[in-house]
This record gives structure tokens, C-alpha cells and sequence, in this order.
């Protein structure tokens, strides 16, 4: 019976052994996950605090963990290449950049391809990382290719970190890293391909003591060192103070940091606020003219309109005038017909010179309104009224000239 007992029961844990396997395995790629997004995001912050003291270059350690930081998160889970004999060869996380990023505008990845110096793909992917720091647009080329699902699933494996939830906190992870000035020399040791990048743990780890365990090592170590001494008590102990005073020391050190960086902070904000304040000052005064130049315009405008539709008026008015006058011709070359047929030559050839005139005078004064005389209408009308009537009295006169002929 014991013998069955623990028979069914191995067996029970044989059975189970496959999901416990499973289990194992998702916790494991759950906390390697977990692992390198916290490391990166001590690393950004390392980085940050760095930058207010000292320039960032390829020397710097926050720098050169956080590119092996980085460079580990894009090389999660990455496929292989498949080769014509079905084997599958290492790749990069260029390779997967280069093809995710190709929309982003104004991008490096042509420059970076046609680079001399740098020859292997994962040299290139550093080189790229230093670029895009440099250009302020690291946080844009992750997040334009994160949005590129298709191209992501074709170069990565399932529980890679770019396909998780923990790319979107990637992406803004990175975005704090645009107010850095970097300074990068893509010729030196650092875009060596031929080593893969280490990550230094040993900056974020921190490990604190609770007071209990500090006295009580401190209690085994009197008892060992004084042993023979049967005076000492734990009161008399020293140490414990000694620690005290070191972490106050150590916070008041770091509140006079940040003091120090609030103040610098503070005197280039309100630098910054009287530059802005100035150029506020100068544009509102370079508005002010302009307005001004509008409304004179507009005002120039107005009255330039208005004067030209006062000449369109008087030169209406002339153009009137001049067909009443033709009118006033045609009607005078009329009565000299009816009056005298016999002269009908003559009448012909008046009306004639008449017309020619006419057509001689039907420029005049139109040039003349042009010119500015706009006020001659009245001096024309008479003008034709008295030559109408001496054509008027002139066929009575020639009708008369023959009873005072002699016989």
C-alpha cells in the first residue's frame, strides 16, 4: 500500500512537470523583461543627472551602459537569418532599424550605410544610437518603429520586449534624453562590433541594513574582539552613532546638490523669461507699426478708389455730351437737305467736311478730359449751338441773293 502510495504520487509530479516547466519559463522571460526596462530606466536617469555636471561623450560610463542598455532591449528575442542551407545566422538589431525606421523624415540611415569606417551590422547600430542622440531623435526613431507591428513580428520572436507592453514604456522612457547636448566621435573604439555590449549592474544596485541587523552584527563582533573583557556592555557600543552621522552627512550632501542645480536651474529660467519678456516687447512693437502701415494703406486705398470713380463719373458724362453733339450734326446735315435740293452737292460736301471735323474733333476732347479739363462740356455746347445756327441762317441767306442780282 506505502509502495502504491508513493508511486501515485511520483507520478502526479511526473505529470505535472510540464507545466511547471512552462511556468518556469514564462516567469523567467517575465523578469528579464522586467530586469532590463528598470535598468534602462536607472540608466536614463543616471544620464540625465550626469549632463548637468559634464558633457556627455564616448569616456562617459552613464553613457556607455546605457548604449549596452539598449542595445541588449533591441537584441531581445531577435530571429535569426536564414541561410539557403536552413541554418540560421546571428543578426543585429540594425538590420531590424534599418527597415523599421526608413519613414521617419530626415533620417541617418543612408549616412550611416555609406560610412567608411564601420563595416559590421552591429557597429552600425551603435553608430546609429550615437547619431540619433545626437540629433535629439532617438525617442522618434524607436517610436516610429514600434508602430511598424508588421516589420516588428518579422524580426522578432514572441516575448520580446519590443512586442510587449513594455515597448510603449520604452518609447517614453527615451523622450527625457532630447534635452541632452551629446558629444560623439564615430570613429572611436566604441563602434567596435566585434565584442557585444555588457551591462555594469553595480550603480543601481543598493542594499540597506535595517537597524536590528546592524546592532546585532555589531554585538557578534564585540563578542568576538573583547571576549575576555567581561565590562563592555551593548550601551558602549559606537559604531551604530558612527553610522548615523555618515547617512545624515550623506543627505545633507545630496539636499545641497539638488540646492545647488535648483539655483542654476532658477538663474537660467529667469534668464530665459527676460530674453522671452524682450522679444515679446519687440514684437508687439513691430505689430503695432505694422498695423499702423495697414491702416494708411487702407486709407490710400480708399481715397485712390474714390478719385477714380469720380473721373469714371465726369468721363461718362463727356462720353454723353460728345453723342449729343454728333446727334445735333446729323440733324443740321438733315435741314440744309430739305431746305435746298439743288445744293445737294454742296449739302453732301458740308456734311462731309462736317463729318471730317467732326471725326477731326471726336479725339480732342476726349484727350482734353484725360489731360484734366473735366469742365469744358458747357463751352462746347455753345460752341455747337452757335454753329448750327449760322448753318441755320445760311440757306435763307442764298435763297434771297438771287432777287438782289440785276436784271
Amino acid at each position: 500500500m506505502a509502495s502504491r502510495s508513493l508511486g501515485g504520487l511520483s507520478g502526479s509530479r511526473g505529470g505535472g512537470g510540464g507545466g511547471g516547466k512552462k511556468s518556469l519559463s514564462a516567469r523567467n522571460a517575465a523578469v528579464e523583461r522586467r530586469n532590463l526596462i528598470t535598468v534602462c530606466r536607472f540608466s536614463v536617469k543616471t544620464l540625465i543627472d550626469r549632463s548637468c555636471f559634464e558633457t556627455i561623450d564616448d569616456s562617459s560610463p552613464e553613457f556607455n551602459n546605457f548604449a549596452a542598455v539598449l542595445e541588449q532591449i533591441l537584441s531581445h528575442r531577435l530571429k535569426g537569418q536564414v541561410t539557403w542551407f536552413g541554418y540560421e545566422s546571428p543578426r543585429s538589431f540594425w538590420d531590424y532599424i534599418r527597415v523599421a525606421c526608413r519613414k521617419v523624415s530626415q533620417n541617418c540611415i543612408c549616412s550611416i550605410e555609406n560610412m567608411e569606417n564601420v563595416s559590421s551590422s552591429r557597429a552600425k547600430g551603435r553608430a546609429w544610437i550615437r547619431v540619433a542622440l545626437m540629433e535629439k531623435h532617438l525617442s522618434e526613431y524607436i517610436s516610429t518603429a514600434l508602430r511598424d507591428f508588421k516589420t516588428t513580428r518579422r524580426f522578432y520572436e514572441d516575448g520580446a520586449i519590443v512586442l510587449g507592453e513594455e515597448a510603449n514604456m520604452l518609447a517614453g522612457m527615451l523622450l527625457g534624453l532630447n534635452a541632452i547636448d551629446f558629444s560623439f566621435c564615430l570613429k572611436g573604439e566604441g563602434l567596435d562590433g566585434t565584442f557585444p555590449a555588457v551591462i555594469d549592474y553595480t550603480p543601481y544596485l543598493k542594499f540597506e541594513q535595517s537597524s536590528d541587523s546592524i546592532s546585532s552584527d555589531e554585538e557578534e563582533l564585540r563578542t568576538f574582539g573583547s571576549s575576555d573583557s567581561e565590562s563592555s556592555t551593548p550601551e558602549n557600543v559606537g559604531p551604530p552613532l558612527i553610522m548615523d552621522e555618515n547617512s545624515w552627512f550623506n543627505k545633507c550632501k545630496r539636499v545641497r546638490q539638488k540646492y545647488q542645480l535648483t539655483l542654476e536651474q532658477k538663474g537660467y529660467l529667469e534668464e530665459l523669461l527676460r530674453l522671452r519678456e524682450n522679444q515679446l516687447s519687440e514684437s508687439v512693437s513691430q505689430n503695432k507699426v505694422l498695423l499702423q502701415r495697414i491702416e494708411d494703406s487702407d486709407l490710400a486705398h480708399k481715397l485712390e478708389k474714390e478719385q477714380l470713380e469720380y473721373i469714371i463719373v465726369e468721363l461718362q458724362d463727356q462720353l454723353k455730351s460728345y453723342q449729343s453733339l454728333d446727334q445735333l450734326s446729323a440733324e443740321v446735315s438733315l435741314s440744309q437737305a430739305s431746305l435746298d435740293p439743288s445744293h445737294s452737292q454742296d449739302g453732301d460736301g458740308k456734311q462731309d467736311s462736317l463729318n471730317f471735323v467732326g471725326e477731326g474733333k471726336e479725339d480732342t476732347p476726349s484727350l482734353l478730359g484725360l489731360c484734366g479739363s473735366l469742365t469744358s462740356v458747357a463751352s462746347y455746347k455753345s460752341l455747337t449751338s452757335l454753329k448750327s445756327n449760322d448753318c441755320l441762317a445760311s440757306p435763307a441767306a442764298e435763297m434771297a441773293s438771287p432777287g438782289l442780282t440785276p436784271s
